[in-house]
């Protein structure tokens, strides 16, 4: 569903690199949409006195320090969902009927946030448009 470039940006050769990794993923023939959505990430920035990405759209990262992958992740997920048509939800359910069984079933659980007082929890899903339709048509409250 998505590439994700990691360059070494300290790299003497970086741009030849970049050039040779572009190269052989055109001769695989991927799908164009597969190439244009690419995320460009500069890893070792934290080398390089304030490193800023000569690259539109490249993110900056220090693998070593941690530095920037926060950024990364949400630009990831952001793609993936993109990509895959999904998108993520938080639905309330109770806990004594079977929506909770039926999210694990059709969907991706992240996160459940039981509570007690109520017999509810708050969960958070990732969902294609046609399972949240199913699921709404299921369970209308």
């Amino acid at each position: 569903d998505l590439i994700v470039h990691v360059r070494d940006i300290t790299h003497p050769d970086t741009i030849l690199q970049k050039a040779t990794v572009l190269s052989v993923l055109k001769n695989l023939n991927l799908p164009n949409h597969l190439l244009d959505s690419m995320v460009e990430v500069h890893n070792k920035v934290d080398l390089i006195e304030r490193y800023k990405p000569t690259e539109e759209n490249a993110l900056a990262i220090s693998a070593l320090h941690g530095h920037g992958l926060e950024e990364l992740k949400e630009e990831i997920e952001k793609k993936i969902l993109t990509t895959t048509g999904k998108k993520i939800l938080t639905v309330n359910v109770n806990l004594e009927g079977p929506q909770l069984s039926w999210l694990y079933k059709e969907a991706t659980v992240q996160e459940v946030e039981v509570m007690p007082e109520d017999g509810t929890a708050r969960v958070k899903v990732i969902i294609g448009n046609s399972a949240f339709g199913k699921y709404r048509n299921l369970f209308p409250n």
